[in-house]
């Protein structure tokens, strides 16, 4: 009779890249369930769970063996198999043989090209124990890993150095080695707020285990995490959190045990446009930005720390150093730029290629100036507003801000133009022209 267990396997690591640890942790789950279905495993529901420092699968029931197999052999027909005498030839004998058995344990079997000798090989299907050692570095060595390092003196490779690994079937450790590591019923809880090794009994205890030490493997349990600390911190500062989902997956990533913590920066880098300094503390610092009723942006920000500080002013003190430099950094490319017009800008597009035997960013503006103006004509619109916006409209390419941020042009070309003392509809312009930007964004609406 077929038992059934549940196992684990966990790969402790050296803190995994953030924008890969989802991608990993899925390839792995379905890495390894492919392969367990292959060798013909049964198993109930199965689950992934990642952290920084850890990817881990669990399946649930999974069958300790393999069923028994029956094979059914064939070998030569029925009549090749006697002689004129009715004694085995020697082909008859040689299958016979080949099977383990004499010639009369074989049976005789209906085929569509008639009766042939054949006999029933019984295969004791394999152990799990056996399998799943081979199958989780099969899956581990599929993982979409662009490019893989190496630690000390090891010939071994991976995404960054493994630390552990805990690899179990019920209660019982499964004996493997990889990456240097010997299997074990240990697992490790946060770096900082639980010291020492965790012994695991078995697979249903690994979620509540690593909780009360300080992690919360479960990605999703973490982001919902996050997201309601935000909120309700921004609540109690009488602002509204505005959580972008590409941060909040980030954010996830970096964290095992996450802990919301309010700061402030200077009133006077609100003079810089607030596209520059929202893309400033998400991509520097990865913190989530604040607004009033007005969406407007406040002086204040928050972060996400992964420990549980007894000292939470100091770790909020550190942040706010941190990201002065990153909002002066903004400030000093806003002041520097707006010294220069976007005309005067207009003028060196003819240093910058745009795309061979294309000609250069110039090249191009006067293309598009071109075409605008005839359209325009068309229409019987304003051709001076189109030309103008069509002669600086790739100027902000040229900014130290768009040189900083890629992503901010045309919409530092419409705060530029502002500054210049450019129409409405010209500054306008420099933001819409690349509009739509992505599936379902705004569309220009002048």
């Amino acid at each position: 009779m077929t038992d059934y267990k549940d196992f684990i396997v966990e790969l402790g690591t050296e803190e995994l890249p953030p924008l890969s640890l989802e991608k990993l942790a899925r390839a792995f789950h379905d890495n390894l369930l492919q392969l367990v279905d292959e060798v013909g495993l049964e198993h109930q529901q199965s689950h992934y769970y990642a952290t920084p420092r850890r990817l881990t699968v669990i399946i649930n029931q999974l069958a300790t063996a393999q069923a028994d197999n029956t094979i059914d052999r064939q070998g030569p027909a029925v009549s090749s198999a006697f002689d004129k005498d009715g004694n085995p030839t020697p082909a008859a004998i040689g299958f016979a043989k080949s099977c383990g058995v004499l010639f009369d344990d074989l049976q005789q079997l209906e085929t569509a090209k008639g009766p042939r000798l054949s006999f029933q090989i019984k295969e004791a299907g394999k152990t799990s124990e056996n399998l799943l050692p081979a199958l989780v570095e099969s899956a581990l060595g599929k993982l979409p890993i662009a490019k893989a390092m190496r630690w000390g003196n090891y010939k071994d490779s991976f995404i960054r150095p493994v630390k552990w690994l805990l690899m179990m079937l019920g209660e019982d450790v499964i004996p493997c080695t990889l990456f240097n590591c010997h299997s074990a019923n240990i697992t490790h809880g946060h770096r900082f707020l639980a010291a020492g090794d965790l012994t695991l009994s078995s697979a249903n205890e690994y979620l509540e285990l690593l909780e009360n030490h300080y992690v919360i493997a479960d990605s999703e349990k973490r982001k919902n995490s996050i997201r309601d600390q935000v909120l309700e911190l921004s609540k109690e500062l009488a602002a509204t959190a505005v959580i972008d989902p590409a941060l909040l997956d980030e954010v996830t990533a970096l964290v095992e045990w996450p802990v919301a913590l309010a700061g402030d920066f200077d009133k006077e880098f609100l003079a810089v446009p607030q596209e520059a300094l929202i893309l400033s503390m998400a991509t520097n610092q990865k913190y989530f930005h604040l607004q009033d009723d007005q969406q407007q942006l406040l002086p204040k920000f928050i972060t996400i720390a992964n420990i549980l500080s007894y000292n939470p002013e100091a770790v909020i003190s550190g942040n706010e150093k941190v990201i002065r430099p990153r909002l002066a950094d903004a400030k000093f490319f806003y002041d520097l730029d707006c010294k220069h017009s976007l005309s005067s800008k207009a003028k060196k597009l003819g240093e910058v290629v745009f795309q061979h035997q294309l000609g250069s960013l110039l090249d191009k503006t006067l293309r598009i100036k071109s075409l605008a103006s005839s359209i325009a004509n068309l229409l019987a619109i304003n051709t001076a507003n189109v030309e103008r916006a069509a002669l600086i409209c790739k100027s902000d390419l040229l900014t130290e801000m768009v040189g900083e941020f890629p992503s901010l042009q045309g919409v530092m070309g419409r705060y530029y133009a502002i500054n210049d003392g450019e129409n409405d509809e010209v500054a306008a312009a420099m933001d819409e022209i690349y509009m739509p930007r992505f599936a379902g964004d705004q569309l220009p609406s002048t």
